[in-house]
């Protein structure tokens, strides 16, 4: 007998050999009908896998994260034989899952798919999984595995296949394809019951620009025909909500050509809601007991060698920049901490001085693939609200706390009410992507655990998402349309201390290395305000609107009476516009509107004698006529109930 660990912590006893459908059948036969995938020891494993040892059991369904994988991850394989049938000539090479559906990349060989096939290849996949044929794993020989693919002339399974060693290759079978797979299946085509192909788009082989040209297909697929129609519906409100076009359409920012791809231009609206971000966190920092420090754009190559970042990142960033002087050599500043490093360097500390906190809106430069850039999203060069804490082991504890309080004072003022916490630690089997000693990284990775359960926030550990610096906690925020993104990130860091020596006098009179913390509550101000714009669809807080009203004069005669109301808005700190020209009222209120203005006040014969506007709100609610100090104690108590001071 085997003891099987469930996820409540109960512990049943099952004959070996037992498979994860066994256990959920053991427990009901409704849970069974759902189960899709299970995780044994953390290990994706099939339902019908043998269990021959104790352990803990996951049982899988499409509505956990997991489930979802195994399941679009199934549909690859589909789409892949679905091809295969249509055009005979195409070569395989991968189809993995991802956070939406799967894709997989084709060497078309000369035969040619558009987006005007995918009706025919979605009826050939949702055909094929009627079958309701089997998921298989099989092990085979690194020489059988081989000679199947070069009787395909499959050079691209091929070479996968020569990375891999001989007794970790796996077949997956399913009616009469096979593909190269290492796991994580539904239990058979059946389950797929809706299937939309999405878009069509070019990839590099192993994603370098020096192989062949591939082309990938992206799909989606559900349980459910009716998931699929919520998810349509889900995308086009996403369409409406897209950053680039809200960003277009709202004036905040653009891009040119002539400027480089992924390098942002804020226009006079996007620039002030940037300084309000920046002015609300820095007041917050300010409270906290954060020092405000500016560091140049570029630096030697030497620092970033020192802090490991060139050994990392140099190949595939931004190349050195070259001086008149010989050797001497540049780089564009990837990321803040080297230099913050070097501000606590400049001087003697002692235990009694620390923590020292420094806060540094420092814009920083990473050379992203052309295809990988995505309006604000992914960029080249962006803002980190970057902070360093430079504490000692015995502040680590209050001071990560008081950290995550920040994160959570900004959430709550933005609106980001729905979140969980990522624990991410080191891989232990690949050390080689991280940078110091074991005993560092098991002291950070315990600081973090134990702040995030003290807390009490809502996580979830992720081995192997560490920086290679440090482990780290991320926030995962979910938006008005239930997607996650990934916000806010704090990490502790032991080695960066030790690579730039720095040191601090204890009260023992002895030299000791401080411990590093590095937080960015936004990430950066880029990402941050695309995902505010996606999440609110415009209508950002009161608070940090760029234009929180708009006053409409209903002719010229009211001009002067109009720009009173907009003086008298100002000095209640109320930012207004006046729209003066000569168009008609409708015009300008239909404008208002898809501008995103919270409120719009009419001017005309009644307001200028009664020293009054009439007020209407943004989605057509006529607030009716009010005078202006009404108005601004409107606006300042909406503001009072979206923001409020942070307190350490």
């Amino acid at each position: 007998m085997i003891n099987i660990t469930l996820p409540d912590g109960s512990v049943k006893q099952y004959e070996k050999g037992s498979t994860p459908m066994d256990v959920a059948l053991s427990i009901s036969s409704g849970l069974a009908r759902n189960v899709i995938s299970a995780k044994f020891n953390a290990s994706v494993v099939e339902t019908t896998t043998q269990l021959h040892e104790d352990g803990n059991l996951v049982l899988l369904t499409f509505n956990d994260d997991e489930g979802k994988q195994a399941f679009w991850h199934s549909t690859a394989h589909v789409l892949a034989q679905a091809v295969q049938k249509l055009y005979p000539q195409v070569k395989l090479t991968i189809g993995p899952s991802i956070e939406n559906g799967f894709y997989y990349d084709l060497d078309l060989n000369g035969e040619v798919i558009s987006e005007h096939d995918f009706p025919k290849i979605e009826a050939k996949i949702l055909e094929l999984a009627r079958g309701k044929h089997n998921f298989e794993m099989r092990d085979v020989s690194k020489a059988e595995a081989l000679e199947h693919y070069k009787t395909e002339s499959n050079p691209y399974k091929v070479e996968l296949i020569e990375n891999l060693q001989d007794g970790d290759i796996t077949f997956c079978d399913h009616d009469d394809f096979t593909d190269l797979c290492r796991g994580g299946h539904i239990p058979n085509t059946g389950f797929i019951k809706a299937v939309k192909l999405m878009n069509i788009a070019g990839a590099y082989w192993r994603g370098d620009e020096n192989n062949t040209q591939l082309t990938r297909i992206y799909g989606i697929s559900f349980p459910k025909q009716k998931e699929l129609k919520e998810y349509l519906a889900l995308l086009e409100e996403a369409k409406k909500r897209d950053h680039r076009k809200l960003g277009k359409e709202l004036k905040l920012f653009t891009f040119s050509q002539k400027v480089g791809q992924g390098l942002p231009l804020w226009l006079p609206k996007g620039a002030a809601l940037r300084d309000r971000l920046e002015h609300f966190l820095k007041q917050a920092q300010e409270n906290a007991g954060y020092e405000q420090v500016i560091s140049p754009h570029i630096g030697q190559k030497e620092l970033y060698m020192t802090s490991g970042h060139f050994q990392k990142y140099g190949e595939d960033s931004f190349q050195p920049i070259q001086t008149p002087q010989d050797g001497e050599e540049y780089l564009l500043k990837p990321m803040n901490c080297p230099h913050h490093c070097e501000i606590f360097n400049s001087q003697a500390w002692s235990y009694r001085d620390l923590p020292q906190r420094y806060a540094e809106f420092g814009t920083v430069y990473r050379y992203e693939q052309s295809g990988e850039l995505h309006g604000l999203t992914r960029v080249r060069g962006f803002t980190q609200d970057d902070a360093h804490i430079f504490c000692t082991p015995d502040q680590l504890d209050e001071e990560f706390k008081k950290v995550i309080d920040l994160v959570l004072y900004v959430f709550g003022s933005l609106g980001f009410e729905n979140f969980t916490a990522q624990v991410s630690l080191r891989d232990p089997d690949n050390p080689d992507k991280y940078i110091g000693s074991d005993d560092n990284w098991k002291k950070a990775e315990t600081a973090i655990l134990n702040a995030a359960e003290e807390k009490g926030l809502n996580y979830k550990v992720e081995t192997g998402e560490a920086a290679f610096y440090g482990p780290k906690l991320d926030f995962m925020v979910k938006d008005a349309l239930g997607r996650q993104w990934q916000l806010g990130t704090i990490q502790v860091d032991y080695n960066l201390p030790e690579r730039f020596e720095l040191q601090y006098k204890g009260s023992d009179n002895e030299m000791h290395r401080p411990v590093m913390i590095h937080r960015a509550p936004f990430g950066s101000l880029e990402r941050f305000i695309a995902i505010l714009l996606e999440h609110t669809g415009g209508n950002f807080p009161m608070w940090l609107m760029p234009e929180q009203a708009t006053i409409l004069s209903i002719s010229e005669k009211y001009e002067n009476y109009s720009k009173k109301v907009l003086n008298s808005l100002k000095n209640h700190e109320i930012r207004a516009t006046f729209d003066n020209r000569g168009e008609t009222m409708g015009k300008k209120i239909r404008e208002a509107e898809m501008n995103k203005v919270p409120f719009m006040l009419i001017v005309g014969e009644t307001e200028a004698e009664n020293g009054t506007v009439s007020v209407r709100k943004h989605g057509g609610d006529d607030l009716g006529e009010m005078p202006i100090e009404s108005f601004a104690k409107l606006i300042n108590a909406e503001i009072d109930q979206e923001i409020y001071k942070f307190e350490v």
